[in-house]
């Protein structure tokens, strides 16, 4: 970042070589841990949004792209900047295969048994996806998705139950986590 060479990288992602183009998302990626790296990523999100959709379905470019969007959408610093894709990702997750489909084994993340740091992140993502869905405090998207998609999953009542029992967590952390997403479900 100090040298400059969070842009050389990421003029990668338009290579046409996708070994290349993979590469360069996952060194990325790899940037996007550092918070101070972030602000030089965001700017690209919406190049990788579009390669995302564009590109293959399932292949190692798409995984790429859905693992550095996943990353820079942890804090709510970002995850702003993926409002216009949601119903997109929603599709991409709904269809992928085992690498990037999430199924309805996605619920088992709120148990309580779970590592923390898994749990935090995953609250994380929920209340990151709610916050894009919503604009002024109402649905802004509402897309038809079948049961058992990412959609659906998050807005059931078995994934609300679910986390509304970890507001007994033994984690401080994980319970003020919950607090602050109870409203929202």
């Amino acid at each position: 970042r100090e040298l400059g060479g969070i842009p050389i990288v990421a003029n990668k992602i338009n290579h046409s070589n996708q070994s290349i183009k993979e590469k360069a998302l996952n060194a990325l990626n790899n940037l996007s841990v550092n918070v101070e790296n972030q602000i030089k990523i965001k700017i690209y999100i919406s190049q990788v949004c579009e390669d995302v959709f564009s590109g293959p379905l399932n292949s190692a470019v798409q995984l790429a792209g859905l693992t550095l969007l996943t990353n820079m959408t942890v804090t709510n610093d970002h995850q702003h900047m993926l409002h216009s894709y949601i119903t997109d990702l929603f599709q991409v997750l709904l269809t992928g295969n085992g690498n990037t489909k999430v199924d309805s084994s996605f619920l088992s993340l709120y148990d309580s048994h779970v590592a923390k740091e898994i749990l935090l992140r995953v609250l994380t993502l929920f209340q990151n996806i709610k916050n894009c869905l919503k604009i002024e405090g109402h649905l802004a998207v509402q897309p038809t998705f079948t049961e058992g998609s990412l959609f659906f999953l998050l807005h059931g009542e078995e994934c609300a139950q679910k986390i509304r029992a970890l507001v007994d967590h033994h984690d401080a952390e994980v319970k003020e986590k919950v607090v602050t997403i109870i409203p929202k479900i």
